[in-house]
């Protein structure tokens, strides 16, 4: 393998922030959205031209459980506030009015607190919503470097439309799906080894109306799948997510796999139209932060000392889960905290954690710490916590 030695070179420190949050998926808005209520001077820094992550850029727009399925209610805070600013204008699908504005367990257990959203209109509410708050944008910017001091990160080294720059920073935040920053700053990371199943998500127009086809599905471990199921997942492709080239095949190969399947329901017409496809690679679990205290899926309603917030098992009802805050940061830099799919857990538990409501209760408390720490190992958990309960989020599940 040949190499070439590129020429050093100065990069200029272009601002100074509190808090610097990579990745602008739910996570990220939540972040940054907590952060800045906290007085912290925030720049979100986003690749794509556009807020949401996999929730809007990737067409998975079903606002996932916010209760138990037994008719009680666990995420709360930022969590419920993007569920309700997500169709505050109008819903596509999921309606869910006993949850929305006010019913009985009864009516309540009929139906999930869930919701079907357009992508767009999401995204763009939570621009504005960002903005309002004092967020800064950062779009069109990718993250290829950090300076690091004394096991803090002092610098974050961006590329963007206008060239290189580097961002002065207290803390930073990574919301990027893939533990990117963790990656890049030496923390201590696993990977989704059993790779992800292609989805092929996309809208069309079927007669007027505007209809989501899921084509692809998650995926479970395959330490809990059956021997069918294991004979079954052996014929699927699969793929890590971290590569390009792969991640140009996967998106090759969903971009024919929706084509074929929206021509055969009908051609392309003026009453069948296809509207919509992902702009990224709808791929679930890639990498993520091997923490100081890493989750796993058997420990629903154990009580944490450290927990920010709750969240439940979307697949099934029943299971309620403390959001432990040691599982947001790692044991290498100090100053590096995580949100949404990058937070530490085990390959069981990924799986659960990587939806909307936790990437929104996970990057409210990784936000709220951003406000008062910069060292996450030493932060005063009650603190945390007071912040947290003040915002209407709820800790423990015997608070309930």
């Amino acid at each position: 393998m040949a190499f070439i030695t590129e020429a050093s070179r100065e990069t200029k420190v272009t601002a100074k922030v509190t808090t610097l949050v990579a990745g602008g998926g739910i996570a990220g808005i939540s972040a940054a959205l907590a952060a800045a209520r906290q007085g912290a001077k925030v720049l979100l820094v986003e690749s794509q031209y556009i807020l949401g992550g996999l929730a809007t850029a990737g067409l998975i727009t079903i606002y996932l459980p916010l209760c138990d399925g037994k008719g009680k209610q666990v995420s709360f805070g930022i969590a419920e506030e993007l569920l309700r600013l997500s169709v505050k204008d109008g819903y596509e699908d999921n309606y869910c009015p006993a949850w929305l504005y006010g019913g009985s367990v009864e009516e309540k257990l009929k139906y999930r607190f869930k919701i079907q959203y357009n992508p767009y209109v999401f995204a763009i509410r939570t621009e504005q919503l960002l903005l309002d708050n004092g967020v800064e944008i950062l779009y069109g910017s990718s993250i290829t470097d950090v300076k690091l001091e004394d096991g803090k990160i002092t610098h974050v080294i961006l590329e963007t439309p206008s060239g290189r720059e580097a961002i002065g920073v207290k803390n930073v935040v990574d919301a990027t799906g893939d533990a990117d920053v963790c990656r890049l700053s030496g923390e201590n990371t696993e990977t989704f080894k059993q790779g992800n199943i292609p989805a092929s998500w996309y809208y069309s127009t079927v007669n007027g109306e505007n209809k989501l086809t899921a084509l692809g599905f998650s995926d479970i471990p395959d330490s809990q799948k059956t021997k069918e199921q294991l004979k079954a997942a052996k014929k699927s492709l699969r793929f890590e997510g971290l590569d390009a080239r792969e991640l140009s095949k996967l998106t090759v190969y969903s971009h024919a796999t929706l084509l074929d399947d929206f021509l055969k329901k009908g051609g392309d017409s003026k009453t069948h139209s296809l509207s919509t496809i992902a702009a990224i690679p709808q791929v679930r679990m890639t990498r993520r932060l091997d923490g100081v205290y890493t989750q796993d899926d058997n420990e629903a309603h154990k009580e944490y000392a450290d927990s920010v917030g709750l969240f439940s098992d979307w697949r099934k009802a029943g299971p309620v889960y403390e959001l432990p805050f040691s599982t947001l940061y790692g044991k290498n830099v100090k100053n590096l905290i995580t949100a949404g799919r990058c937070i530490s857990v085990t390959d069981a538990m990924w799986d659960i954690t990587r939806v909307i409501p936790v990437c929104a209760v996970s990057g409210e408390a990784a936000g709220t710490a951003c406000a008062i720490c910069d060292d996450f190992s030493k932060i005063s958990i009650d603190k945390l916590q007071n912040i947290l309960k003040a915002n209407k989020v709820v800790l423990h599940e015997k608070d309930l």
